[in-house]
């Protein structure tokens, strides 16, 4: 008789002879494997889990009751709002410069090349609050920005503290750093697909920029998307430092009211911190639905969506019982 991986014939009554029918096999009862490391290590975990959150619901400390009051007052929602559109800004502008640095260090021109690498080489070795303080003083250095021909006449200029608003030079900070980490991870992602694609497209007669929109682009997407929304994550929290260039995001407004309200700061922090998971959560869903996307062609059966994974359980343990019953 075959038995499952893992698992051992039950002791309670004797085993039937090697000759027997193979009704009588099919009915032995068959038993997992204890793993009794397994059970501890288990109760181990839920025990520490319920301390901690017996600690966090039961300590006054928290203040729960002025947790719900500023969770939705309409500070917080003010500054949810501009953590949303700056990042949402900053991650698509980040993206577009993104993809042009990385084609920029793959292409053939020593001077692409370079200047790619210079531009990702200096803004990851520079913390963003520099770049954005940097900005944020640009006027200072320039009154104003002309466009012409260099050492030449310039065709039209414009006042730069006129048109860097609080907003732009955060969208502008955050995009200019993202850019540099977004080029290395499509750049990954580009090299990650198979030589033998880019050899069949140009077998086929396959433009470069077709090649490279319908063959290379879609396949790197597998490899680019989950690292990129880790990024993506992380320019979530990054917004928090455009509270030092004086737009009140999500935890500038927290900040400013701590500061109005003292005795509410664990409460503020609270609050801050519950809607930055809450963001993290949703674009981890979109992140799986979009992986599971782009996964259709790389694997034989896409992954199960967390409501298929329930419904299985939920199947499982349902004939688990029947056959318990049954015994």
């Amino acid at each position: 008789m075959s038995e499952p991986p893992g698992a051992v014939v039950s002791l309670a009554e004797a085993p039937p002879p090697a000759d027997a029918p193979p009704e009588q096999l099919a009915a032995q009862r068959v038993l997992p494997l204890r793993r009794p490391g397994r059970w501890i290590a288990t109760a181990v975990v839920l025990v520490l889990a319920a301390q901690f959150v017996h600690g966090l619901v039961t300590n006054p400390f928290y203040q729960w009751d002025r947790f719900g009051y500023w969770f939705l007052r309409p500070t917080i929602l003010d500054g949810l709002l501009i953590t949303l559109e700056v990042t949402a800004y900053s991650a698509v502008l980040g993206l577009l410069g993104g993809i042009l640095l990385a084609l920029a260090r793959l292409s053939r021109s020593p001077v692409l090349r370079a200047v790619s690498w210079v531009y990702v080489w200096a803004f990851r070795s520079v913390p963003l609050i520099v770049v954005l303080l940097f900005l944020y003083n640009f006027s200072a250095l320039y009154k104003t920005l002309s466009v012409g021909i260099p050492f030449g006449p310039a065709f039209f200029s414009f006042d730069e503290s006129k048109l860097a608003t609080d907003m732009v030079i955060a969208v502008v900070g955050i995009s200019l750093h993202e850019s540099a980490y977004a080029a290395e991870v499509v750049r990954g992602g580009i090299l990650s697909v198979d030589q033998g694609q880019h050899e069949a497209s140009a077998a086929l007669g396959l433009p470069k920029g077709y090649q490279f929109r319908r063959v290379v682009f879609p396949q790197a997407l597998r490899s680019i998307v989950p690292n990129y929304v880790n990024q993506l994550i992380g320019l979530i929290k990054g917004t928090s430092l455009v509270f030092y260039v004086s737009l009140l995001d999500l935890f500038g407004s927290a900040q400013s009211m701590g500061s109005t309200y003292p005795g509410d700061i664990v409460p503020l922090l609270m609050v801050a911190t519950v809607w930055y998971l809450i963001l993290t959560s949703v674009v981890s869903v979109v992140q799986f639905y979009v992986e599971r996307y782009y996964a259709r062609g790389a694997t034989r059966s896409l992954p199960p969506t967390p409501l298929q994974k329930l419904r299985t359980g939920v199947t499982d343990l349902r004939a688990r019982i029947r056959r318990e019953a049954a015994v």
